[in-house]
């Protein structure tokens, strides 16, 4: 079974790896709306397929993509980043954002099933509209439920991802404290040996 979490790269190169919290979160990370459009990841249908490998999702999924379906999947997404990042500040959600997520959390969902060795794989017919429906599906659970008040973003002044915190305490603030934490702690000490030397 994968653990969850993503490998990101940094704007200097280096990886690091994000855990977004959950499965709609994880969509997240390959762009957005309005500034994140800067950001986009998802090109070409094999740019969806990978997403797909990468993502919590257990493995073994297989589909084709055309380039309509990867408009459809970045149309899902943007609407998606709106109503998360909207939670993530306390502002009502877009009545345009929520009917988009809404309609296609109405179409049938990925099925997944028992394999014969005792592990978990996919029905036979995974079609992009059901990948879209269960990645909606998800995102309505986590609207609706008990973590909708942990949805987080980075606490970094030039970071604008968006996870939810799944932690015990509930007190996560960084994407990675491997990325941007350690950034932050490197600052902070700086400008306390500043303040020090002045």
């Amino acid at each position: 079974m994968k653990s969850p979490g993503l490998t990101l790269v940094s704007h200097e190169g280096k990886p690091y790896r994000f855990d977004a919290g959950s499965l709609c979160t994880e969509l997240l990370t390959t762009g957005g709306p309005g500034e994140f459009a800067r950001h986009e990841a998802l090109h070409e249908p094999a740019d969806l397929l990978d997403w797909v490998e990468r993502s919590r999702l257990p493995d073994g999924l297989e589909m084709t993509v055309t380039q309509g379906e990867l408009a459809e999947t970045r149309a899902l997404r943007d609407a998606l980043f709106q109503l998360v990042a909207d939670r993530a500040h306390g502002r009502p959600a877009r009545g345009r954002e929520l009917d988009a997520v809404n309609a296609v959390a109405a179409g049938p969902p990925l099925a997944a099933r028992i394999e014969a060795d005792g592990s978990r794989g996919w029905a036979p017919g995974a079609t992009v509209a059901r990948l879209l429906a269960t990645v909606a599906r998800d995102a309505v659970e986590l609207l609706t439920g008990p973590y909708a008040e942990r949805i987080r973003e980075c606490g970094s002044h030039n970071c604008r991802l968006l996870f939810v915190d799944t932690s015990r305490p509930g007190r996560r603030r960084w994407c990675a404290m491997e990325h941007c934490g350690t950034l932050h702690k490197v600052r902070a000490h700086r400008a306390r040996r500043a303040e020090g030397d002045g």
